[in-house]
């Protein structure tokens, strides 16, 4: 009788295991480059997502991706359920404008806003690099394909009338690949579309001699007055080794993004884990210092808001 008492409580055990293990729920968002703020984004979201598992039967993973971009593209396959992705992309993927032309995803749904990301420009203190147009005929990293970055620099090439051949080289390498290459003086100057202080970025300034270079003009003022998902941003001085001085540019904002196809309870999940602990996130990366909950909601979000995010932020009062 023992024996079969034994037996039927280890079966009932592994039953209710397999149970649990059939109703939790997986998330995976789509983050950038490992040495970028949309990894340690991803990764933080995911840390607190997975603290309360037991309780939301949620799991978190946030794999490194090709960023923005690339990010959009799987969620609209389904190969994702969030991704990180600057303002201006979401715009574009929502209203299926410029390389989202033809590919209109009006299920793409806002969740919260994140850091700002100056465009920025880092260069070899031998370059002769002062000022974007100093650019021409130089050795430039215009961003990793698929990326927010390389996006960007096409609307700025745009809007000046340049294109990839007006650079001397044009590589298309990724964040964690750039700052060695340009040290090894293989190439003039980076760009990187980025919450500061970067990892990249620091690690260039400390190896080789180089600067921060102002993105500034009227091709920039034009960008900044037609479109509202872009605002001048200030670089401070003083965050990476020879640049002492704040440094002007313009810039979007990182956003959190998903599909109207996902459930509305993980996404409820990921608003509720990230801000009832945002004392906690705040403190995971310095680019997250000065984050405030009332302007994560309302910044730069060109897209609805997804049900699951809304549901949260009317529970704590913030939306009516």
């Amino acid at each position: 009788m023992k024996k079969l008492l034994k037996v039927s409580l280890v079966a009932a055990f592994a039953m209710g295991a397999l149970n649990a293990q059939a109703e939790e729920k997986f998330i995976t968002i789509g983050t950038g480059g490992q040495t970028g703020v949309y990894y340690v984004v991803g990764q933080s979201i995911c840390q607190l997502v997975n603290r309360d598992t037991a309780k939301t039967q949620v799991k978190c993973n946030a794999p490194s991706t090709g960023a923005s971009v690339a990010n959009l593209n799987a969620i609209a396959d389904k190969q994702m359920d969030m991704g990180i992705a600057q303002s201006d992309w979401q715009y574009h993927a929502y209203n299926g404008s410029s390389s989202f032309e033809g590919k209109k995803n009006d299920k793409i749904r806002a969740v919260f806003s994140l850091h700002p990301e100056p465009f920025t420009v880092m260069a070899r203190d031998d370059s002769g690099i002062k000022t974007f147009d100093d650019l021409k005929g130089k050795r430039v990293n215009v961003g990793d394909p698929g990326s927010g970055t390389r996006a960007t620099m096409n609307v700025i090439l745009k809007e000046k009338g340049w294109s990839d051949k007006d650079f001397k080289v044009a590589s298309e390498l990724k964040p964690s690949e750039m700052a060695s290459v340009m040290c090894d003086n293989n190439l003039d100057a980076i760009t990187y579309n980025v919450g500061h202080p970067n990892g990249a970025l620091k690690e260039a300034a400390a190896s080789c001699n180089a600067h921060l270079v102002p993105v500034t003009g009227e091709a920039i003022d034009k960008l900044v007055a037609d479109h509202s998902y872009y605002a001048k941003a200030t670089i401070p001085g003083g965050l990476y080794k020879g640049t002492d001085n704040p440094v002007e540019t313009f810039g979007v904002y990182a956003t959190l993004v998903t599909s109207s196809d996902v459930e509305e309870d993980k996404v409820y999940a990921v608003v509720k884990a990230v801000f009832d602990n945002f004392d906690r996130f705040k403190r995971l990366h310095p680019a997250f210092a000065n984050l405030k909950e009332e302007e994560m909601i309302k910044n730069a979000l060109s897209a609805p808001l997804h049900d699951g995010a809304v549901r949260y932020y009317k529970e704590r009062g913030w939306l009516k």
